[in-house]
């Protein structure tokens, strides 16, 4: 009975230190809004269909929503076609 007694005791001297700890803690926590945050989007990649014609000569079909990841994979492509 008495160990019973003393484990309901600590028990609730527990949850009063730690509720008021947690009180604490809630009144100082801001809530902020960062909108730099909501703004960041993962980038797409870059497709490349990529040909081989009967001749041996590659063409090659770019697509994404980055333009200047566009025009470098464009020309990424023609420099090392033209070291082959």
């Amino acid at each position: 009975m008495v160990k019973w007694l003393s484990l309901i005791i600590a028990f609730v001297v527990l949850l009063s230190i730690s509720d008021s700890a947690f009180s604490a803690e809630k009144d100082n926590f801001q809530f902020k809004k960062q909108p730099e945050i909501q703004q960041v989007k993962p980038k797409k990649p870059v497709k490349i269909k990529l040909r081989r014609s009967a001749k041996d000569e590659y063409t090659w079909e770019i697509s994404g929503d980055d333009v200047d990841e566009i025009v470098k994979a464009d020309r990424r492509l023609r420099k090392l076609m033209k070291e082959e």
